[in-house]
This record gives C-alpha cells, sequence and structure tokens, in this order.
C-alpha cells in the first residue's frame, strides 16, 4: 500500500484517477481501526490533510465554509461557530477523545457512513451543503444525499468531499445535539437527536429534527418538526402537549436494529426522550439568543 500527501485538490483528483481503487483519508480515525479489523488495504491511500482549502474555516457574506478535512477541535475551539451553530459543536466535541479530535473531520465522519455519525443530524438540521470533487470538477449536494446506507455513499469512485457550506442562522434560532452511549465517553451513539428551532416573538416559526443510529442513514422527522412549527413558547419553554407529540413522532419514525448495545424498543424509547429534551434547548436557546 502506498501514500500519498497533495497538496492541491487538483493532484488529489489526478492520483486518484490514475491509481483505481484508492482511497482518501480526512483523519484516518475510522479508516485505521478498519484496516485493523481486516478490511483489504487499497493501493493508495491519498491524505487529504495536506491541501489548504479542505482545512480552513471561513465566515464570510453571511456563510461558513468549513474544510472537509479541518479536525473538529478547530470547530469546537472557534468561537464564533460555536455561537452561531452550538448544537453542530457539540455533536463535534463527542467524535471520540481530544486526541482523536485534532484528527476527526466533518467530511470523514459524514463520508464513512456510520448510521451512529455524530456531527451527521447536526449537519443535516442546519441544511449543510457539500461541495464534492469530481473528475472534472466540482458539485454541491445536499449533505443528507451522501451517505445512503451503511458504509456505502453516493460518492462515485474518485470523488471526495472537498467542504460544507452553511448559511448563517436566522435571527431567533436555537440548536441542539444529544446522545446516549452505554459509558460516559468516548462510545458509539445508542440513539442522536439533533433539533434546531428558528422563533418570531413567542412562537416556533421554523423546525427540524433529525435523529442519528435508529436507522440505515440518518432520518428526518416530519411530524416532530410539524408539531414543532407554530408552537408557542412560555416562561417553561415548550408545553407538554407539543414535547409529548415530538417524542411520539419521533419513536415512530425509528427504524433501529436490535444488537447487544439495544434493543429496537430501548432504541425507540430514548429517540422519544432525546428528541424531546433537545428540542427543550433548542427552544431556550432560541428564545435567548444563545
Amino acid at each position: 500500500m502506498k501514500y500519498a500527501a497533495p497538496t492541491t485538490v487538483d493532484d488529489a483528483r489526478s492520483l486518484l484517477a490514475d491509481n483505481p481503487g484508492s482511497r482518501v483519508f480526512a483523519g484516518a480515525t475510522d479508516l485505521v481501526p478498519q484496516f485493523r479489523g481486516g478490511r483489504p488495504s487499497p493501493p493508495l491511500l491519498v491524505d487529504l490533510k495536506h491541501i489548504d482549502r479542505l482545512m480552513s474555516l471561513t465566515h464570510e457574506d453571511g456563510q461558513w465554509t468549513v474544510g472537509a478535512a479541518l479536525p473538529t477541535s478547530q470547530l469546537t475551539g472557534n468561537a464564533g461557530f460555536t455561537a452561531a451553530f452550538p448544537g453542530l459543536a457539540e455533536a463535534a466535541g463527542l467524535i471520540g477523545s481530544d486526541q482523536i479530535q485534532n484528527r476527526s473531520s466533518l467530511g470523514g465522519n459524514l463520508a464513512n457512513a456510520s448510521p451512529a455519525a455524530d456531527s451527521v443530524p447536526a449537519l443535516l438540521v442546519n441544511g449543510a451543503q457539500a461541495v464534492v470533487a469530481t473528475a472534472d470538477g466540482t458539485r454541491t449536494v445536499p449533505a443528507r444525499d451522501i451517505a445512503t446506507g451503511p458504509g456505502q455513499t453516493s460518492l462515485a469512485e474518485g470523488e471526495f468531499i472537498i467542504e460544507f457550506t452553511l448559511a448563517d442562522p436566522p435571527a431567533g434560532t436555537g440548536e441542539a445535539y444529544l446522545r446516549m452511549i452505554p459509558r460516559s465517553e468516548m462510545d458509539i451513539a445508542i440513539v442522536g437527536a439533533a433539533v434546531r428551532l428558528t422563533v418570531d416573538g413567542a412562537a416556533v416559526t421554523d423546525a427540524r429534527v433529525v435523529l442519528g443510529a435508529v436507522a440505515p442513514t440518518a432520518v428526518s422527522v416530519p411530524d416532530a418538526e410539524a408539531a414543532l412549527t407554530g408552537a408557542a413558547l412560555t416562561d417553561g419553554g415548550l408545553d407538554d402537549a407539543t414535547l409529548a407529540a415530538i417524542a411520539d413522532a419521533a419513536s415512530t419514525v425509528c427504524n433501529p436494529i436490535d444488537d447487544k448495545r439495544g434493543t429496537i424498543a430501548y432504541r425507540r424509547q430514548v429517540a422519544g426522550v432525546l428528541a424531546k429534551r433537545a428540542a427543550a434547548i433548542a427552544a431556550e436557546r432560541a428564545r435567548n439568543g444563545a
């Protein structure tokens, strides 16, 4: 197995075209354990962390651009980004240990296509767009269209994610991400829940709810979004009826597996609990502007 560290997108594109079956990596925090677990080695590994564009974080004209290989520690350590996207920053901060977060990236977390990837539900509720390098240029697609199943993506051979774009949230927007894991730290989510709300006055005007680890890919919860849209906020936040509707919708949309980490019934129950808790946090942040 050979290793290459291109410094431009074009160089990486050429290497992949000239070496069919090669793989890129944006941190290798998933790749190395896969090889140790017996996965076949590709003829060439292409390290994307030496390409400046993939390692950058910019904010211009109401839009954030996040390099697909940027370490998540640089997201969680950026005050402007965490203020704009607290739920996404929380999710990024849950990927492995502190040491792992100096290597892990949003691009790698998405392209690995694990149903339990922590950052993916938070990317989706924020409407992230993925800029993908193709054989002869780029294409931009919603981040939700990248993962198509466990370990499977819509990326063709030789394609890789360059960066993500995220528009500034509207005024009065709050978001949150919560997960349930068997251990206190450094484990894979049994369920993850991301919620983003926008409020105008005392009413929710827009709502997005996405669950992770409960289906082959991250899933939206339309009935929970419908229950939230138009809901009134009181001094105590969302009312009990709205929270109950969110929990019921989240549990219903789940299509989880039964394994040693959690039963189907348990995951459905936890999905409802986490969704309503995340919604309550998002509503409080939206109302307080934090």
